[in-house]
């Protein structure tokens, strides 16, 4: 298949599944996924707090136990911080067009300031864990 794949609407699966995407599609990719950890905390909230409030269930306490725990809570905070700092990323560069020449060193600098703001607070998370506090 010659040319740009993403001018053609006419792809096949295999030749979707080969594409090397840049740092772009890490982060389309990524951005949906985070998108849809977001929903499902969300409506896990919701679900728990019915079952909880209308029936006062064994099936809410379940449910509450998975999303409190540090896995799932390590989870949504990625989600959170990265649907967060991408979607800021695109938002300033719908706001200042000429700053899309510059798409690649503004990915890089998301990466570089998502990297500790995410590092450092899982760090200590999965550090209390492990020493029981």
């Amino acid at each position: 298949m010659g040319g740009n794949m993403a001018l053609s609407r006419r792809v096949s699966l295999g030749a979707a599944l080969r594409y090397k995407g840049k740092e772009g599609m890490l982060n389309w990719l990524l951005h949906r996924i985070s998108g849809l950890g977001i929903l499902l905390f969300a409506g896990t909230h919701v679900v728990v707090s019915f079952f909880g409030q209308q029936f006062g269930s064994d099936v809410a306490f379940a449910i509450n136990t998975v999303y409190e725990s540090w896995p799932f809570q390590i989870f949504v905070y990625f989600c959170v911080l990265f649907h967060a700092l991408n979607g800021s990323r695109l938002a300033v560069m719908d706001l200042f067009p000429a700053l899309i020449r510059f798409e690649r060193e503004l990915v890089w600098l998301q990466w570089i300031l998502f990297f500790p703001a995410y590092g450092l607070p899982v760090y200590f998370m999965v550090q209390n864990t492990l020493a029981g506090v």
